[in-house]
C-alpha cells in the first residue's frame, strides 16, 4: 500500500469509519481472489514474449550479419 492510498484511507477513517474498517478487512480478500487472474496475466504475457521472441529471431539474426 503505498503513502497515497495510506492517506486516502485516513481520510476516509476520518470521514466514515465504519466504510474504512470494511475497507481493511476486505482489501486482503480481494487480493485473493484476484491472485489467480495476476498469475494468468502474468504466464500469458511470458507465453506471447517466448513466441514473438521466437518468430522474430530470424529476423535478429539477418539484422546482425
Amino acid at each position: 500500500m503505498s503513502f497515497v492510498g495510506f492517506v486516502l484511507w485516513c481520510i476516509l477513517l476520518i470521514l466514515c469509519w465504519p466504510l474504512a474498517i470494511i475497507m481493511l478487512i476486505m482489501l486482503p480478500l480481494v487480493w485473493l481472489i484476484l491472485l489467480p487472474f495476476r498469475i494468468l496475466g502474468f504466464t500469458l504475457e511470458l507465453i506471447f514474449k517466448f513466441i514473438s521472441t521466437v518468430l522474430l529471431f530470424p529476423f535478429r539474426m539477418l539484422k546482425t550479419v
